[in-house]
């Protein structure tokens, strides 16, 4: 049954420019349909905030921010973001449409891949991902659904509408946004996200690729959750035997629980992929799979959904569905602390000899849930957060900090290519982390991206101009060349952009090298070697005579060609390569005479001669060749003219 029949904004123009054409597909935070820029007249992906989470103001304001930061990465492996708005409740993103399909789609029809095609994949993923960590962005969902390849074999990474500035806090309290089949330890354990978190999705992501299914399973949330903290990704191998230790390797390598042992960003573990590839042979890239892992798949484990982090609590797993509900709903409800209301006071009673047994256990409960009236004591009274202050001015920042009872103890400056001027990049401790009541938090507020002068390189040889290019923080670009009567061959006439212009550090700056004083090259074909040598000589010209020699118009021993060729410029000094006659082709004529003038010609020119015609008076209106001037069967020289007779 086609859904999309009954979806209320299937047809229906938001913003009074886009047409809502058909739904592609449905996800915890959003639902995505193909749409049509009536004003572009295009096809694009519009992606719109589901009714609940648009509801959340301060959700759809960090939705809008971050999606205008999304807009900036111009990659070709990031799926582009084009617009972003509000239509009354729909809040959406215009995005580019790719048409083809997802790696969950090809997953699910051929389960596991081989190392080819896996790492073919993953290399262009990572790289669209790298692009993002570099501009100071996490994804925070990668998986297979947010891998799109497209019908031209294109990879593309899609759905950044998690992404967070690295500095900053990537949940709410209480919960992790993010799917729990790729959600690493320090998300589900702290709720705080840095690179590390992409490249651990990645390494699940190649498990799956690589064995058909996803490393770690369970009939609940909490129980995948569980083993994310408890238990490492297993080798690919153990699915699937005789799978290279190089990819063993790399999928530990990036599914380490410890964030500090795995790749620091997607750009390293970019580079670790490509050499582990260098390292297989082509037997074992194209090695095909055994029959695939697990067709089994619940849809429901791959949305992008609000995850209680009570569920990654380290707990006894229940032993029914009853108690698994139950047990959720419990922690989801005491990890948060501010409804907790401090009990009443019982009753005044006479004294009794206090249940030693009694209170072990309640003691043992109270701290396996975390929530005792002490534990919730010190953690509301002593202990407090550092709220996130990214973005925020120094004002604003000192505000909250002092609303959250803490203090600014020194303020830092650091430069920002992301991060406007005079506004907080970081903070330590992090944002999100816990701080004793009262205690002070250092900020580093953004000086701006970072801009040097470029420096005056005229006269400087090629090689001292770019070591001062990169002294300067600067990076040499590419190298032209330009004739010049007053600077020396081989050094810097001027930069593009000129000296004294301010650019963004490690920007390149192209650099342009003197060729040296302009010559004029003198036309030297048909000249005798020797005379050819003294007339460019003459010109302050050197001289290289090619090996080979060619057939040509003219006499053997005589200039055939030279390069660069006649009256064009050169530098001073420059050399000029001359290529020798071995005198004309020779080729056979062939007999035309008793022919059609038609014919004639055509086969004349087809054996490479020009051709003449001679009519006289009595061949005016003649159509047959009467005779030729080289006869048939002769050899003449190759572009020579042959003069055919008419009557």
């Amino acid at each position: 049954m086609d859904t999309t029949l009954q979806d209320p904004l299937v047809g229906q123009v938001l913003d009074g420019r886009y047409r809502v054409d058909a739904r592609i597909a449905v996800g915890g935070m959003a639902t995505v349909y193909r749409a049509l820029d009536t004003r572009l007249d295009r096809v694009l992906a519009l992606k719109v905030m589901h009714p609940a989470l648009a509801a959340d103001g301060s959700f759809v304001e960090r939705f809008i921010r971050e999606a205008k930061s999304v807009a900036r990465l111009a990659h070709p492996n990031v799926v582009q973001v084009f617009d972003q708005g509000t239509d009354g409740s729909y809040v959406y993103l215009a995005m580019e449409y790719v048409s083809g399909c997802t790696l969950r789609d090809v997953l699910r029809e051929r389960g596991a891949l081989q190392p080819r095609a896996a790492l073919d994949i993953l290399e262009p993923v990572l790289a669209a991902l790298g692009a993002a960590h570099r501009a100071g962005f996490v994804h925070r969902d990668m998986k297979p659904e947010n891998v799109l390849i497209g019908d031209d074999g294109r990879v593309k990474v899609a759905d950044f509408g998690l992404v967070r500035a690295v500095d900053t806090v990537t949940s709410t309290t209480g919960a992790v946004l993010g799917t729990v089949s790729y959600l690493a330890p320090e998300q589900i354990e702290h709720g705080t996200a840095d690179p590390r978190v992409d490249v651990y999705a990645c390494g699940v992501v190649l498990y799956e690729m690589l064995s058909g299914g996803r490393p770690h399973q369970g009939e609940t949330p909490a129980q995948v959750l569980y083993q994310h903290l408890h238990e490492d990704v297993p080798p690919p191998s153990d699915a699937v035997p005789g799978l290279p230790y190089e990819l063993d390797e790399l999928v530990a390598a990036a599914t380490a629980r410890t964030p500090d042992v795995r790749p620091h960003d997607a750009v390293a573990l970019l580079a670790q992929v490509r050499e582990a590839r260098a390292a297989l042979t082509g037997d074992q890239l194209d090695r095909v799979p055994p029959q695939a892992l697990a067709a089994e798949h619940d849809n429901a484990a791959d949305r992008t959904s609000v995850i209680p982090r009570a569920l990654s609590m380290p707990r006894p797993l229940p032993v029914n569905e009853d108690e698994e509900e139950a047990a959720f709903h419990q922690e989801a409800a005491l990890n948060r602390t501010s409804r907790l209301d401090t009990p009443p006071a019982p009753p005044a009673r006479r004294p009794a000899r206090p249940r030693r047994g009694l209170v072990t256990v309640v003691a043992a409960v109270l701290l396996v849930l975390g929530v005792g009236a002490g534990v919730w004591y010190i953690n509301s009274g002593q202990f407090t957060t550092v709220p996130p202050l990214l973005a925020k001015t120094e004002a604003q920042a000192r505000d909250r900090l002092k609303t959250a009872g803490l203090e600014v103890k020194q303020v830092k400056h650091a430069y920002s290519d992301t991060v406007r001027r005079g506004t907080v990049i970081s903070t330590d401790p992090r944002a999100g982390a816990r701080i004793r009541s009262n205690d002070s938090v250092t900020l580093t507020l953004s000086d701006g991206p970072e801009t040097v002068q470029v420096p005056d390189l005229h006269g400087y040889r090629l090689d001292k101009a770019r070591d001062a290019l990169k002294q300067a923080g600067l990076e040499p670009g590419m190298v032209g060349q330009s004739f010049s009567d007053d600077v020396p061959k081989g050094f810097v006439i001027g930069t593009n952009p000129a000296a004294g212009t301010k650019r963004h550090a490690g920007s390149a700056i192209a650099l342009t090298v003197s060729r040296g004083r302009p010559v004029d090259v003198p036309d030297v074909t048909g000249e005798a070697l020797d005379q050819a040598k003294s007339d460019l000589e003459d010109a302050g010209l050197k001289v290289s005579v090619a090996p080979q020699q060619v057939n040509s118009e003219f006499d053997q021993g005589q200039v055939a060609q030279q390069t660069p060729a006649g009256d064009s410029q050169a530098a001073d000094g420059d050399t000029v390569t001359l290529t020798l006659s071995k005198g004309p082709e020779m080729v056979e004529v062939p007999d035309v005479v008793g022919d059609s003038v038609g014919d004639a010609k055509k086969a004349l020119q087809n054996a490479g001669f020009k051709v003449q015609e001679d009519r006289g008076l009595l061949g005016l209106f003649g159509d047959t060749v009467k005779g030729q001037s080289v006869k048939g069967g002769d050899k003449a020289p190759k572009g020579s003219t042959v003069t055919i007779t008419i009557r």
